[in-house]
């Protein structure tokens, strides 16, 4: 894997330097020539300035990941590369020359692919036909040649060892993350020389997201050039050879990934020193209130789960991909067929459906808050009052009134950034859309909270934020059980961990016990030892 040549925007550090640099103000030196190039980069919508005269460049043979809050300017970049927006002003240049993209097919055809975090796939097509659709001759009928594109999804599935997949399963009977191995399959299809990861491991788990950052690191050494986008330092730190950081539409800071610490990367996107990312717990759970008893839960994958919850308890749901985690969840908001016994604070309930759970006190937050969580195109009031109309009705009809003060009153709770009420949730930042999904629940007064990948593809800043609010909420008296595809937000934020293994319990780890490495021992079913308190 190649090394970039040194070179730095708005650092004080020198070539070699051993120690990480400072964070410098505004001044920002040129861009280095290389593979892509781009000078005073200007995007705006209306009065926000989505990326202001951003300066940044990158080079063929490097994993380049971009790092930066939501809201930095990271997807408005990538979007102008791949050719979905255009730049007011400012000039982009692609292997020495001046490139400006009118769509994606233009920027494929220069070789910019970009696998999208928010998927771009037809979910009524198959796998191979979504790999394909760009780049196969249709038949004499305006057909995709179904035999021919199938071998071709196997030989490329072969070709780069990535996990197995049928060619012929339709998009919309995938999982979300064999969804995202679809999308960067195909973005890698067309053998690009710019190839964009953004946020593609986000929705992976450990084993998948292991084979994506082999991926674009083969990728880099046999010569393209990577841009990788992640909320996940970790992650930077296993794959890129350099970081640049996005804050407020510009790039304040580029630098080989070895000179930069956690925190010089944290502080750099943020402008001021980081807070603690996992804020310590508030309260202890109660261990003579039990909120939730679960006994012998069958159902998709899962085959006979017990466990309790114990109230203003954070209880860690981990384990390899497919293994019950999602079933678990869904189960228990009523939302799959599922047998067994369930208590709420002591009461047997029977829960079939959302509404069910929802008269229990259990309420789910989706995995994905934009398809399931949200009405994207509607007002925050809009999405809070939608579950609870009762709340907000007078006489059979709508009371503007009502609405306006519970949709303030969640807002408030949540300290969701917003300028009113009536702002579109699709303009908001991520972490703030998924403080209204909680909030819109909260006003239902459910004690019991399921919370599936809570915090995928947020950035840092906000997880902090999030994860204090979590705090807040089981000082607060709710319970939450947190199912997390990284085994460090378990350790971390979860008093037990239940690990799941071929839809049962593998484990539950606590006290001592709760580590990364146990987490993934008890995935794959090898021994421990004995859990603490």
């Amino acid at each position: 894997m190649s090394k970039a040549a040194d070179g730095q925007i708005g650092t004080t550090a020198g070539p070699g330097s051993a120690a990480a640099p400072t964070l410098a103000a505004a001044e920002q030196g040129p861009p280095r020539a290389g593979t892509l190039r781009c000078l005073d980069v200007t995007k705006r919508f209306d009065t926000v300035v989505a990326l202001d005269r951003l300066d940044f460049a990158a080079e063929a043979g490097e994993v380049h990941a971009v790092l930066g809050e939501n809201g930095a300017g990271k997807s408005t970049f990538v979007k102008i590369l791949g050719g979905t927006l255009q730049a007011d002003e400012g000039s982009l240049e692609l292997f020495g020359s001046p490139v400006s993209f009118r769509n994606p097919r233009a920027a494929a055809t220069r070789g910019v692919s970009v696998a999208h975090q928010e998927l771009s796939l037809a979910s009524e097509l198959t796998v191979a036909q979504n790999i394909w659709i760009r780049h196969a001759k249709l038949s004499a009928l305006g057909m995709l040649p179904r035999r021919s594109i199938n071998r071709r999804t196997l030989d490329l599935v072969k070709r780069f060892d990535a996990p197995s997949i049928e060619p012929d399963e339709k998009v919309k009977n995938l999982t979300v993350a064999q969804r995202q191995m679809v999308e960067i399959l195909k973005a890698i299809a067309s053998e690009p020389r710019v190839v964009v990861f953004d946020e593609s491991t986000s929705a992976l788990p450990a084993s998948e997201t292991e084979w994506a950052l082999g991926l674009a690191r083969r990728l880099a050494a046999e010569g393209s050039l990577v841009l990788f986008i992640s909320h996940r330092i970790r992650e930077i730190r296993q794959v890129a050879d350099r970081v640049t950081i996005f804050r407020n539409g510009a790039a304040v800071r580029s630098a080989p990934t070895e000179e930069l610490t956690d925190d010089a990367m944290v502080e750099a996107m943020l402008g001021r020193k980081p807070q603690t990312l996992y804020s310590p717990a508030l309260v202890a759970p109660r261990d003579d209130v039990h909120a939730l008893a679960v006994r012998n839960l069958h159902g998709g994958r899962l085959r006979g789960i017990d466990f309790d919850l114990r109230e203003r308890e954070i209880l860690g749901v981990g384990g390899l991909q497919g293994q019950g985690q999602s079933d678990l969840l869904f189960g228990l908001f009523g939302m799959l067929g599922s047998s067994g016994e369930v208590t709420v604070y002591g009461k047997r309930r029977r829960i079939r459906s959302p509404h069910d759970a929802l008269a229990a006190g259990i309420a789910l937050v989706p995995e994905d808050r934009r398809l399931q969580g949200l009405l994207m195109t509607k007002t925050i009031r809009e999405n809070v009052s939608l579950p609870n109309l009762a709340r907000v009705s007078r006489g059979g009809f709508l009371s503007p009134l009502r609405e306006l003060a519970l949709a303030d009153d969640a807002m408030r709770r949540l300290n969701v950034l917003a300028t009113n009420t009536e702002q579109n949730v699709s303009t908001l930042s991520g972490g703030n859309q998924q403080k209204v999904v909680v909030a819109k629940l909260l006003e239902l007064n459910t004690l019991i909270l399921l919370l599936n990948d809570f915090t995928r593809g947020i950035d840092v800043g906000t997880k902090a934020d999030l994860f204090q609010l979590l705090r807040e909420l089981t000082a607060a008296g709710h319970s939450i059980v947190f199912y997390s595809s990284d085994a460090q937000e378990l350790v971390q934020m979860c008093d037990r961990i239940l690990v799941l293994r071929g839809g049962e319990v593998s484990a539950l780890l606590s006290g001592s016990q709760r580590s990364e490495e146990n987490v993934m021992r008890a995935a794959f079913g090898l021994d421990f030892g004995d859990a603490t308190e």
